[in-house]
């Protein structure tokens, strides 16, 4: 310390200054929240779908011609296992699509009789509804390797999945 007042010489005490008291800050607003609040009754009213429909009729199910209804009712009631699944939430639906078939093809090679496919609910869609779901619903319809689909029981995902029995790899 005495190398440091020979350095610098002879020093004048600076006289306090007053730091004004630190004000209270305002209690945090939920503004976004309230901003998505006020924005649904408007979404709402453009919906390009009807809200209720999803609700009602989200249960997805559908059996090849030729196989006897029991098989339907044992799948929607969860009787087969699962033998694999795939999760297409985040994607899109150019990309669900191809994941969904290289899934198919390699579950099939794999002898894989019963699948799940996740594909969601379609609750952050917007105005556009459920769409992984439709195009999952659309892509299975039309596929010959598969007997029958229905929404997965609650317990395995609910509407929100399909469990898929696929008919055996010849």
């Amino acid at each position: 310390m005495h190398l440091f007042r020979e350095a610098i010489g002879p020093v004048r005490p600076l006289a306090a200054a007053h730091v004004p008291a630190e004000r209270p800050r305002p209690a945090p607003e939920p503004v976004q929240s309230r901003k998505d609040e006020a924005a649904v009754t408007g979404e709402l009213m453009d919906m390009r779908f009807d809200p209720a429909e999803i609700e009602v009729g989200e249960e997805l199910c559908h059996l090849r011609d030729g196989y006897p209804p029991r098989v339907l009712k044992r799948l929607r009631r969860g009787e087969f296992s699962i033998q694999d699944e795939i999760d297409l939430h985040q994607m899109t639906a150019a990309v669900a699509k191809a994941c969904v078939v290289d899934f198919l093809a390699d579950c099939r090679r794999r002898g894989l009789r019963c699948v799940k496919i996740i594909h969601g609910k379609g609750l952050r869609s917007r105005n556009e509804g459920p769409v992984l779901k439709r195009l999952v619903d659309r892509m299975l319809r039309q596929r010959d390797e598969i007997i029958a689909f229905a929404s997965a029981p609650a317990r395995q995902g609910g509407t929100g999945a399909v469990v898929v029995l696929l008919r055996e790899a010849r």
